[in-house]
């Protein structure tokens, strides 16, 4: 019953806040209400507050809540512009986020295996679990984080301090959620990472403002390190 409530008073107060950005910033260029919400949202996930009311193998599911909630204050409630969320692909969805892949990937490789949080491995993992892993982390990973960095805070920091210094910010709030991950100290080597690849989704997101863009990149980095370089 506890969890029931937190679920239930959550998306409405998440849909009052952005009601009350709406009638404040009708121009949309960013209110404080709206980076209150995805302060708490972001907090909320990157500390996993709510997994305790979920089987460790049905997580993903919070996430998933989560984000219905959002995209129901965003794109219902404050009506955000520009935020991309469309599960539709379109030509240049895979054109914005291969180019961006090929682009991060000659960077990336070579500085993960220098610092050491690269690890090359010949295994071929077959073609039923490359596609596995590709679909499950573009639709449980990719679109989740996509749809939080790049529609919202990237979008809106665009408006408040312009597109070169959005994608700075945003890519470095990207790299420091994954502060905590594979590690009990501060991994250095992943926010490093996950910063410059944060650089890259970004690029694919606001060449079209595409989510399904830069979830590609975002899908195919992440399948690439689990399957030959984790």
């Amino acid at each position: 019953m506890h969890w029931l409530l937190v679920y239930a008073l959550l998306p409405t107060l998440i849909a009052v806040v952005l009601w009350r950005a709406h009638e404040r910033d009708p121009e949309q260029i960013g209110h404080w209400l709206d980076f209150a919400v995805l302060l708490i949202l972001g907090l909320i996930v990157e500390f996993r507050r709510f997994d305790a009311a979920w089987p460790a193998h049905l997580s993903a599911f919070n996430r998933i809540i989560l984000l219905d909630a959002g995209l129901y204050g965003f794109v219902v409630i404050r009506r955000l512009s520009n935020v991309g969320f469309d599960l539709r692909p379109q030509l240049c969805d895979w054109k914005n986020g291969l180019r961006e892949l090929a682009f991060y990937a000659p960077i990336a490789v070579p500085l993960g295996l220098a610092i050491g949080f690269l690890h090359t491995h010949a295994e071929w993992p077959g073609v039923f679990r490359i596609s596995v892993s590709l679909v499950s982390i573009f639709f449980l990973v990719a679109i989740l984080e996509e749809t939080y960095f790049r529609g919202w805070w990237q979008n809106l920091l665009e408006r408040r301090i312009g597109p070169n210094p959005a994608l700075l910010v945003t890519s470095l709030l990207f790299g420091l959620s994954h502060f905590n991950k594979g590690a009990t100290a501060f991994n250095w080597r992943y926010v490093l990472l996950a910063t410059l690849a944060g650089i890259f989704y970004g690029r694919a997101w606001r060449s079209n403002h595409r989510i399904f863009a830069s979830a590609i990149t975002h899908a195919c980095v992440d399948a690439i390190w689990l399957l030959w370089l984790r």
